[in-house]
């Protein structure tokens, strides 16, 4: 008695395909969800001048323990704080922030976060050794060291809001002590 041969259905081929393609739309094809709506979490306009909402933004930056990373011609301004979770992991908040003069005296402060998730990680290490065309690669050992697992842009319109109120804050009080020194 001869054993059947398994023959799979085409059901089944159609279930793998659904699989695999769903699988390669939600990394490859991220692009097409972008909304690109006028307003979001990303921008604020503040009702001052941009000389005084840039320095606030900076004031904003230097005084919640950010170190600030900005090229001497660049207009972006961008603060970077780390926090230690744990004895493996570490996150890493990026905030990139700008500032634009608008033509009714106000000015916008756009901001885009990223949070780097780095974790203590085995790295293996080998030695190589050969002479011409013969190389010989051998393990020697491993060293611990913190690389990335996770990156990924920060959405949460609250932390947003928080930011912006703080620029807010600095460039109320600047505006005050300017308007003080003019009348002095």
């Amino acid at each position: 008695m001869r054993a059947a041969a398994f023959a799979p259905s085409p059901c089944l081929h159609l279930l793998v395909a659904a699989i695999v393609l769903a699988g390669c739309a939600t990394t490859k094809e991220v692009h097409k969800a972008e909304a690109f709506q006028p307003q979001t979490q990303f921008s604020e306009k503040i009702q001052r001048p941009s000389k005084i909402v840039c320095w606030s933004v900076k004031r904003a930056f230097l005084s919640q323990g950010y170190m600030l990373d900005q090229a001497a011609d660049s207009p972006t301004l961008t603060g970077v704080k780390n926090y230690q979770k744990d004895d493996e992991t570490t996150v890493t908040l990026r905030l990139q922030t700008s500032c634009a003069e608008n033509s009714d005296g106000t000015s916008t402060v756009f901001a885009a976060a990223s949070r780097d998730i780095s974790k203590v990680q085995q790295e293996k290490q080998h030695r190589s050794g050969g002479i011409g065309w013969f190389t010989l690669t051998v393990p020697a050992g491993s060293r611990e060291t913190l690389q990335i697992v996770r990156r990924e842009t920060i959405h949460d319109r609250e932390f947003y809001q928080r930011f912006y109120a703080l620029v807010k804050t600095f460039a109320e009080e600047d505006a005050r002590s300017a308007r003080g020194a003019a009348v002095q």
